[in-house]
């Protein structure tokens, strides 16, 4: 700190501040332990993901770092593990050649930190060869032909962003990069293991020069080749750089992201834009590294901001930024010099002069100063477990869970593949975050197990097969169900229901109705009462408070038949590219309800729709989310219409067709509309 209004504002010092600021984060961007929870859980679905896959996929950005700030798209790197990037010849000899596609880096006429990527043996999969160019007589793979190829064969409604594929999901956007990865560290890289002395601790060195880096298919816009260049991505490396610092470093990241958002960019066109989160990043690394400040700590944290700061005001006016880890590549140079350039560094410095008071122009934080300047004899107290109640701590870490809940799928070899990773992993020592999120992945897998392997032998007519099958899908469910949340029981009742074993569905719902009827029940997404939740639950384990207290909705992959009656609405939403419907419980629990209590008694049925009715027409969104709202009024659609009534069945079905389609089930619900002149009940 080098100015009196850099220190404090008025009589209030800088530490106080701090401390009020880093509890302010803390509550906004994340606990140590949640933020801990967040990339364990992360690692484990990675872990479970990627068995045995030909392509390989790593969540990667600000999700992945720990953050979960709102507006942050979600990314993806996808890469082939048949296909390895090597920086010299002897290095094939790690490799069978005759298994795994080399290809060779060719960095002589690219910039720094970019390279060609060359095929020396003209061999490798079909899309990669559709995405090959002749150059100087060899085959180099094109950046931005790979890039388009896997735009249009997987998500042609994508839009190209930088060397991503962006699109929406629902709410969510996200970016995905297909890359090919290196298991060597690159030579232009090696200056920066020297650098390490003091940070990152030789540990984490050692891990990221053995895990290598990826290339992702962007050119430099000033270099020779910028269509087929390839762009030499560290994000494996940047992810155990940000795990490895302590959280008041992590704050001080996760405030300079904010600081951009709500001062620096703030009002500004989106091409006017010329920093972002990387540069952001980047400086926090390298102030990191250099020591510039002797002690992150909570009372530090402001001071630590105004050190990267700085650092970025010095990079801004001498229109360098260097790469953390190729510091040649400057990454400013094909976008901050000359009019812009000091416009932007006006820009800058026009915030420095202000000193620490420029934060209170940010909505985030600004309320944590302004309790200290309201009240300088504030104690602070910095220790989480002051900052986060139990119940909201467990709120925020089921969500975590439930929403990293994506193992589903219908290839039964893929299941018994991550059931085995599942046994090893259970004799392995494990933290308790990743006990309850392994907990959750192993039922979801035991779940799509059962059902696949009902449906495959269900259709050989063998007696004796159907029998073994039907017996082990039974036990598999029935396993899921005892260290899986509340609502996996109804995975039960709908097999039960499938096999025609109406009675037995029918107590399964009734005892699960029970169990998502108790005060205390936390759904995630969508509602706990905190206070029931801490007397019924509070000081357990979370493996047993996910048991007992905590209910999901319930995902229909759409590869799966679990019940013929909604294979239309899966089929329809498969066809638009859906890999799932997803179910408020409450609707599922109603709708199988009826089904079943129309065989054995339809009075119970007449009940079960009525209640349905009652939710779906006037729930205020506390047990069917606004996103759930389509596919809630079909299913009470599909009732209404098998029990005869008509009438309202249509009213449903075009009330589904006016909610927001995110199950993209249209397709099915007009049918049904089409269908209700031509429908005689059962």
């Amino acid at each position: 700190m080098d100015s009196d209004n850099a220190t404090q504002i008025g009589e209030i010092p800088v530490q106080k501040m701090s401390e009020s600021v880093y509890v302010g984060l803390c509550i906004k961007i994340g606990t140590p332990q949640l933020v801990v929870s967040r990339r364990d859980i992360e690692d484990m679905i990675e872990l479970l993901r990627n068995q045995n896959r030909v392509k390989i996929s790593m969540r990667s950005g600000s999700d992945r770092e720990g953050f979960r700030l709102r507006d942050s798209d979600i990314d993806t790197m996808y890469w082939l593990t048949n296909h390895r990037v090597i920086w010299n010849f002897s290095q094939t000899e790690f490799y069978n050649i005759h298994r795994q596609v080399m290809i060779l880096c060719d960095s002589s006429e690219s910039p720094a930190g970019f390279t060609l990527l060359w095929l020396p043996l003209e061999r490798a999969g079909q899309r990669v060869l559709s995405s090959c160019v002749r150059m100087n007589g060899g085959l180099y793979i094109s950046s931005s032909k790979y890039r388009e190829i896997n735009r249009t064969s997987m998500s042609p409604d994508d839009t190209i962003h930088g060397p991503c594929s962006s699109g929406t999901e629902g709410p969510l956007e996200y970016d995905e990069a297909h890359c090919f990865v290196s298991d060597f560290w690159p030579p232009s890289a090696a200056s920066w293991m020297d650098r390490c002395h003091s940070w990152p601790p030789p540990h984490v060195v050692n891990e990221i020069v053995r895990n290598g880096c990826h290339f992702v298919a962007i050119g430099h816009k000033l270099g020779n080749h910028e269509d087929n260049e390839w762009r030499i991505s560290f994000s494996r490396a940047e992810n155990k750089l940000v795990y490895s610092m302590n959280h008041t470093q992590f704050l001080t990241y996760g405030l300079l992201k904010l600081f951009l958002k709500e001062i620096i960019n703030n009002g500004l066109r989106d091409e006017d834009k010329l920093l972002c989160s990387y540069h952001m990043k980047t400086a926090v690394f390298w102030a990191i590294q250099q020591n510039t400040l002797p002690h992150w700590c909570p009372q530090n944290l402001l001071a630590g901001v105004w050190v990267c700061f700085k650092l970025l005001l010095k990079w801004v006016y001498e229109g360098i930024c260097p790469n953390f880890f190729i510091p040649e590549n400057n990454m400013f140079l094909s976008k901050i010099h000359g009019q812009a350039q000091t416009s932007l560094f006006r820009r800058l410095y026009g915030l420095y002069e202000k000193g620490i008071a420029l934060l209170l122009h940010s909505p985030s934080i600004r309320s944590s100063i302004i309790d200290v300047l309201c009240n300088p004899r504030l104690t602070v107290c910095t220790d989480e477990h002051t900052l986060i109640s139990e119940a909201e701590f467990d709120v925020e870490l089921f969500g975590e869970i439930f929403s990293n809940d994506s193992l589903q799928t219908s290839d039964l070899q893929r299941c018994m593949k991550i059931l085995h990773t599942v046994e090893q992993l259970i004799g392995s020592p494990l933290i308790q975050y990743q006990v309850v999120s392994l907990q959750k992945h192993t039922a979801t897998i035991l779940q799509c197990t059962a059902f696949t392997l009902h449906n495959m032998y269900t259709n050989t007519g063998v007696n004796k097969q159907i029998y073994i099958a039907h017996k082990m899908s039974r036990h598999m469910l029935k396993l899921a169900a005892k260290f899986g949340c509340i609502s996996d029981m109804l995975y039960i009742a709908m097999y039960y229901y499938k096999t025609l074993r109406y009675r037995e569905a029918l107590s399964v719902i009734e005892l699960t109705k029970v169990k998502l009827a108790q005060p205390y029940l936390m759904y995630i997404y969508m509602y706990v009462d905190r206070e029931r939740y801490t007397e019924a639950v509070g000081g357990q384990s979370w493996s047993t408070k996910i048991r007992q207290a905590v209910a999901g909705n319930i995902i229909l992959v759409n590869k799966i038949c679990y019940i013929s009656e909604l294979l239309p609405e899966q089929q329809s939403s498969r066809q638009n590219r859906k890999s799932s419907l997803f179910i408020p419980p409450f609707v599922l629990l109603h709708m199988l309800e009826v089904f079943c209590s129309r065989h054995v008694d339809t009075m119970r049925a007449q009940t079960a729709l009525d209640e349905l009715q009652v939710l779906v027409h006037h729930d205020q969104g506390l047990y069917v989310g606004n996103i759930f709202r389509d596919i809630s009024w079909e299913i009470l659609g599909i009732c209404q219409q098998i029990t005869g009534n008509l009438q309202a069945a249509l009213y449903s079905y075009q009330q589904s067709l006016r909610q927001d389609p995110i199950h993209k089930i249209q397709t099915a619900t007009t049918e049904r509309i089409q269908d209700l002149h031509f429908y005689t009940p059962l």
